[in-house]
Formats: structure tokens, sequence, C-alpha cells
């Protein structure tokens, strides 16, 4: 049977130690980054839904990305403003959890909407005259539910071993809790093997994600050799997805270095490092998709120029 055995009740974050001669500055940029992301996201999310025109496949996965950005930032941003005005950076046990499980959440889910994209773009490119038959709603909403569900259940795995180990310090070396920092407080490292075991196979998960996106755009590839029609699709459609999908992997790759090999790098930096993953995809990715994307593009620029004329 699993129980709590952790005497920590509440966890201090000790990267904001270094945010103290600064509070005013890092609140209003803060403020600022969060509002962009809700801006650009929400914009987006809106124009798709009202526009009966996007109610097709790529735009109701690119729907699914932006609200997933908002869904994971969210569980940063009001936090962080809060801390940066309070004397005292704390977190409960049990939110330092449900923190760690957004993320590892919003993390997740990024990487499978990413590889039901790369499916999208196969299809489209691929098998042209099959795409509304195989792309049909019912598959676009099974996909969708894939994408959102398998991330929640393997995080909550996840987490569910974490709460199981008993915590020996109560200082998150970071502006926010993630697993594999709660896993480095557990007393007796012999009891974090099944969580590295857990941690390994979800890993692995993602990384046939990965070959999966590869293999779908060597097929991609390989179709727009020779046909110009393919190329201008690939340009409009895959370019922004293959875009987001090296930003995505450039931040948590050095994120993840940064927790496994930054211990020597200045405090500041490595609070720079573990915040880039939360402001540069949910801002950069709606903005590649925004300009790229013809059909949002004009959106964008016919409510723009109506504004301008009233």
């Amino acid at each position: 049977m699993m129980h709590n055995v952790s005497h920590v009740r509440f966890f201090f974050l000790s990267g904001f130690n270094e945010t103290v001669n600064f509070k005013v500055a890092l609140f209003s940029l803060t403020l600022m980054s969060y509002c962009v992301v809700v801006l650009v996201n929400v914009a987006l999310i809106v124009i798709i839904i009202l526009d009966k025109n996007m109610h097709e496949p790529m735009y109701i996965l690119l729907c699914t990305f932006c609200m997933n950005g908002l869904y994971g930032t969210t569980s940063f941003y009001p936090k962080m403003l809060w801390d940066l005005l309070s004397p005292i950076h704390v977190i409960s046990y049990s939110g330092c959890l449900v923190q760690a499980l957004v993320m590892s959440i919003f993390i997740c889910n990024d990487l499978s909407i990413l590889a039901v994209m790369a499916y999208d773009r196969y299809v489209a490119i691929c098998r042209p005259l099959e795409y509304h038959s195989i792309m049909s709603k019912q598959r676009v909403l099974l996909l969708v539910c894939f994408s959102l569900l398998t991330p929640f259940c393997i995080s909550a795995i996840n987490i569910i071993f974490i709460y199981r180990l008993e915590l020996c310090s109560p200082y998150i070396d970071r502006l926010y809790c993630v697993n594999l920092i709660i896993v480095k407080l557990a007393c007796f490292p012999a009891e974090t093997i099944v969580n590295s075991i857990v941690a390994y196979i979800t890993i692995l998960i993602y990384l046939f994600h990965g070959v999966f996106i590869v293999w779908s755009y060597v097929y991609i590839l390989k179709n727009c050799v020779n046909s110009l029609e393919n190329r201008a699709k690939f340009m409009q459609t895959c370019v922004p997805h293959l875009t987001s999908l090296v930003i995505f992997l450039a931040t948590i790759l050095l994120d993840v270095f940064n927790m496994r090999f930054g211990s020597n790098l200045p405090p500041s930096i490595q609070n720079i490092i573990a915040i880039e993953l939360l402001i540069i995809p949910p801002i950069m990715n709606p903005l590649v998709y925004g300009f790229k994307l013809t059909l949002i593009r004009k959106k964008i620029l016919a409510c723009f120029t109506f504004q301008i004329k009233k």
C-alpha cells in the first residue's frame, strides 16, 4: 500500500533568493510575458473557433496546441507573480506535487500533439485523396483525446511514485516544482530506483513519438522531391510545425541539461534556463503559425484593418 511518509509539509523555493534585489523589474517582466502568452494564444483559439473555414483537422490540432500552452503557463505564472511580491517563497507539499503534475502533463502534451500534427501533415501530403476519410472528425477527436489522456496517465503514475518517497529536505533550488528535483530530495536513494524505471519508461515512450515524427517527415520529404504542389504545402504547413518542434526540443533539452549538470552555473542563469520553456514556446508557437498560415494571417489582418477603420 502506497502512502506518503515524507516529513516535509512545505517547500522553500530557494530559486527566488536571486530575485530579492530586482523584484519590481522581474514582476513587471513576468506580468508582461504572461499577458503576451494569454493574448497570442487566446487570439488564435478564438479565431479558429469562430471561423467555420478553420474547422479542419490542422486548425483543430493547432487550437489544442495553444490551449495546452495556456494550461501549462497557468500553473506557473500566477504563483511566480505572487512569490515575487511575497517575502517568503513557499509552496505546500500537495501544491508542489500538483504543480509538478501539471508541468509534466504540459510538456508531454506538447510532444504528443506535435506527433499527431506530424501524422496529419503526412496524410495531407502523402495521401491527399484519402485525407478527409482518414482525418475524419471522429478520428481527429480520438487523436486529440489520445494526445491529452496518455500524458495525464503517464504523469500521474510518475507523481504517485514520487508521493511514496520520504523526503529529507524542504528546499527546492528552483522557481517551481518538477519531478526530477523532488526525487533528488529523497532520504534514501535506493527508494528512487522505481522512480528512475518509471522515468526511463516515460522517456522511451516519448522517444517513440520522436521516431514517429521523423518517420512521417521522411515520407513527406520523399513526396515533396518531385512535386511543386507538395513543396508549396510543405513550406506553408510543415515549416511552422518543424519550427515549433525545434523550439520545443531546444528548450526542453536545455532545461534537462540544466537540472542534471547545471549546478556550477550562476543561480540567475539557472533561473533563466528554468523558465524559458514557459516563455519561448507558448509565445512563439501562435506567432509562427499566425504569420505562416495564410488563412489565419488573413483573418488577423482583416481584424486589424477593421479596428483601424473604426
